[in-house]
């Protein structure tokens, strides 16, 4: 009897276990879906005003988007002057969870916006490259992007800019910034590194933008075995060969020589997160400064962003402000600017070409000197 009683209550104890262990699981669930769940405040219902025009597989923004009752009459003229195509790296498993929450914050920023897939999404939508998906195809998939960009919308665009889909680009300093230059220098910009090409080269995840010509002369390059298609390092390869066409990579430090475009989330920056022996200290072209100074008032990127830190960096960057405070650092428009010309924006649909299909783009690119994936 004693031995029954003994074994009644280990049964009732692995019994009440067990519903502890459910009741903590279904609480953890619940938890993480109401506290972890992805910002849906403001920031949404401005994506929403975004006045898209959908042109097949690429998104047109009719109008540079503020707030009601804000001067934004610079910003107005830079979007008009500086146009910028940003075209976001991603893939299908991605649209969710990464490219989702990249157009519905920094991309309604853009003049132009292609999401960049290894297959097309017309509901999205995306431009299928007809690549494989993987680390080992990022340069091939930067390559075929910046030739379609090439294709189908080089006189739309004063600018390319490519990003990743966890990358956050803050659109409007990246203009303010391309307005001391005009499109026609062969000219590209980013978070500046320096090991294995002589005038350094540009970090992939921070993102990098190219003038009309710096794009140019890189599609054109292929055609001319100037560069290669052979390599799984996107970054260093996209430097080089921008090196061997007379493209110069240039300084997008701000007037006080502070970085703009940044490989890392702000908090590493901010905090002092690099350790003496970690790669970035080597790597980076201009000296690393830890702290407020690390990063320019009017910073441009910063990469490795996930789902809630797009509407965060969002919300930091259009709502909040703190109250009676004027800017403490607000560079004036360069001299530049005032010659740039203005480009209206139409509502007018303008045709576009039909996308590649892998057996047309295999062909355009073994005519270029590549070969068939």
């Amino acid at each position: 009897m004693g031995f029954l009683n003994v074994k009644g209550h280990w049964i009732t104890f692995y019994c009440g276990l067990l519903v502890g262990f459910l009741f903590l699981y279904i609480l953890n669930d619940v938890f993480e879906k109401n506290i972890y769940k992805p910002f849906v405040g403001p920031v949404n219902k401005d994506a929403k005003d975004t006045q898209w025009i959908k042109q097949r597989l690429v998104l047109f923004n009719k109008a540079h988007p503020h707030h009601s009752g804000e001067d934004n009459s610079t910003g107005d003229e830079l979007y008009n002057k500086v146009r910028i195509l940003c075209w976001v790296m991603t893939g299908p498993n991605n649209l969710e969870t990464k490219a989702k929450h990249v157009k519905a914050t920094w991309a309604r920023h853009c003049n132009i916006v292609l999401f960049m897939s290894s297959v097309t999404d017309e509901n999205f939508p995306t431009i299928g490259l007809g690549t494989k998906e993987g680390r080992d195809q990022l340069y091939w998939k930067t390559i075929r992007a910046f030739h379609y960009v090439y294709e189908h919308h080089l006189e739309e665009a004063d600018w390319f800019m490519k990003a990743d889909d966890d990358t956050y680009v803050i659109v409007d300093n990246l203009r303010w910034m391309l307005s001391n230059y005009t499109p026609d220098q062969p000219i590209y910009f980013g978070k500046r590194f320096k090991p294995f090409a002589k005038q350094g080269y540009m970090s992939g995840g921070a993102g990098y933008v190219l003038s009309k010509e710096a794009l140019k002369r890189f599609v054109e390059s292929f055609s001319k075995n100037e560069c290669t298609h052979t390599s799984s390092v996107e970054d260093l390869a996209i430097g080089q060969c921008m090196e061997k066409v007379g493209v110069k990579a240039g300084d997008s430090r701000d007037t006080e020589k502070r970085e703009t475009f940044h490989p890392f989330v702000p908090e590493s920056h901010l905090t002092g997160h690099f350790t003496k022996s970690f790669w970035y200290w080597s790597y980076s072209f201009y000296p690393i400064v830890e702290g407020p100074q690390c990063c320019s008032d009017l910073a441009i990127t910063f990469h490795y962003i996930n789902t809630e830190g797009m509407y965060m960096l969002e919300y930091f960057t259009y709502h909040i402000r703190a109250y009676g405070y004027q800017y403490r650092y607000q560079p004036a428009l360069f001299e530049n600017t005032q010659k740039l010309p203005v480009h209206a924006v139409s509502d007018k649909k303008t045709k576009t070409k039909p996308v590649m299909t892998q057996k047309k783009t295999n062909e355009t690119f073994r005519a270029q000197g590549g070969k068939k994936l």
